[in-house]
């Protein structure tokens, strides 16, 4: 199982931006497609982001769209997702994966926590 770990969360006000990223180690990465799914309070688990291991493709959930880029550097074996004009129902717990359809049981890491508050 490739663990990757979540990072760049935080608070911010509505109309901000953050730039999550999405590492590993002992694994390169680029040999995966990377999505990102968040987790609010009380809701299921939902996708939010897909690259492809050459960044040839991506999709973005609806509710997303034009405001969130994802982004891959294989160099530093990062994927990013920056995150533009930010709202209050963008907060939730982010995660990222190494494939853009998890199977039913997959191992996700810790994640990194997101709010959206003025």
């Amino acid at each position: 199982q490739v663990q990757l770990v979540e990072s760049g969360g935080g608070l911010v006000q509505p109309g901000g931006s953050l730039r999550l990223s999405c590492a590993a180690s002992g694994v390169t990465l680029e040999y995966y497609s990377i999505g990102w799914f968040r987790q609010a309070p009380g809701k299921e688990r939902e996708g939010v982001s897909c690259i492809s291991s050459t960044a040839s493709s991506t999709w973005y959930a609806d509710s997303v769209k034009g405001r969130f880029t994802t982004s891959r550097d294989n160099a530093k074996n990062t994927v990013y997702l920056q995150m533009n004009s930010l709202k209050p129902e963008d907060t939730a717990v982010y995660y990222c994966a190494n494939t853009c359809a998890p199977p039913t049981g997959f191992t996700w890491g810790q994640g990194t926590q997101v709010t959206v508050s003025s």
